[in-house]
């Protein structure tokens, strides 16, 4: 029999989309040893523009532009006619890429952790020009315009709360289903606190906050951790792949002892087991990772465009709580050290997202 062949399409934005993808691709290699997998960055297939708009520009733009950033989330993403022909144009730059790359690796299914290559292929498979089954995996709470698409054929998500959004906006018959898969597999098993502490030579007994800012170190982080300081907890700061950052959080606290600061890390696990509080700029997986490690979260320091729309979900369906300001921010956090509690083990029964991908491959079509 032919080996099944998936094609998952990611982007270099942050961590967010290229975690999932290789996460999704070993597990589709676990379940199936001889599936030929490909993992291709969607922005370099769409073309040069379009990798320019959307990895260079995207940095810039989040780091030193925001306000730039809320009209053209505004733009791209709530306003009807401006959404449309933004979509139009996006179709129009970047189907040639992909379609290219579909042509060249010819996948039986291919999958879209990326919201821009999800749009292209979602549109493509809608107007018959990809003959395969395409999946969506989306890693995001709410804001899901562009991550879902009515011609995907099946949409991943990782909070069951984000179904009804989905089914408004690719069909009230998309198929939607709640997986695990796509958050590294020890935080279906996270360690104990104790244990994760020691592990990581952590006190073992103080209050301990931990401070992120997402793969490009985005939002407040000196004043969260300012501010758990000020409580009487360690902090530990993570800054992604945010060099200066680092260097500058480094001088802040250097002589605290109480005060780590650290760069990009595969741990994550274990330090948010070994956490009593996440505050995070970015939204996304962490805040999922930290409610399956019993880790209470914060949402703070970064909430623009869709940060925004995913904070007012997290509020309303009561995963974590939001601060606008830092003295929000001072509450709720004394408010969270204060009620520690344990992991959520739930998310162990969940089916895998890399089985949700292979029932499809085995569906007979044709690129």
């Amino acid at each position: 029999m032919p080996r099944v062949r998936v094609l998952v399409l990611t982007a270099d934005i942050g961590a967010g989309h290229d975690l999932p993808a290789e996460l999704l691709a070993d597990g589709i290699r676990h379940r199936l040893p001889d599936a030929e997998v490909a993992v291709e960055d969607a922005l370099v297939a769409m073309g040069p523009l379009l990798h320019a708009i959307g990895r260079s520009g995207a940095e810039t733009i989040l780091e030193r532009l925001q306000g730039l950033f809320e009209l053209q989330y505004w733009l791209l993403t709530v306003f009807a006619p401006t959404r449309r022909l933004a979509s139009a144009l996006l179709v129009l730059v970047g189907a040639r890429g992909l379609l290219k790359l579909v042509r060249r690796f010819r996948p039986d299914v291919i999958v879209s952790t990326y919201p821009g290559s999800t749009e292209i292929i979602g549109a493509l498979r809608r107007a018959g020009r990809i003959r395969v089954p395409c999946v969506s995996a989306i890693t995001d709470l709410a804001a899901l315009r562009y991550w879902a698409h009515p011609g995907i054929d099946r949409h991943l998500v990782i909070h069951a709360e984000s179904r009804a959004e989905v089914l408004e906006i690719a069909g009230p018959r998309a198929d939607v289903r709640h997986v695990r898969g796509l958050s590294r597999p020890e935080f279906e098993r996270p360690p104990d606190r104790a244990s994760a502490r020691a592990a990581l030579g952590l006190p073992a007994t103080a209050g301990i906050v931990l401070v992120s800012g997402g793969g490009w170190g985005l939002g407040d982080i000196e004043g969260a951790a300012r501010t758990g300081r000020r409580l009487g907890a360690a902090v530990v700061c993570l800054c992604g792949t945010n060099a200066g950052l680092r260097a500058r959080l480094g001088r802040a606290f250097a002589g605290d002892p109480y005060v780590r600061v650290e760069g990009f890390t595969d741990a994550m696990c274990t330090y948010l087991a070994a956490a009593d509080v996440l505050v995070h700029s970015t939204a996304g997986l962490t805040m999922l990772e930290a409610q399956m490690c019993g880790t209470r979260a914060i949402s703070y320091g970064w909430g623009v465009a869709h940060i925004r729309a995913n904070n007012r979900a997290y509020e309303r369906f009561g995963l974590a709580a939001v601060a606008g300001t830092p003295e929000l921010l001072e509450v709720e956090m004394r408010r969270a050290l204060d009620a520690p509690r344990g992991p959520d083990r739930s998310f162990a029964a969940l089916p895998r997202a890399a089985e949700a991908v292979l029932d499809l491959a085995a569906v007979p079509a044709v690129v």
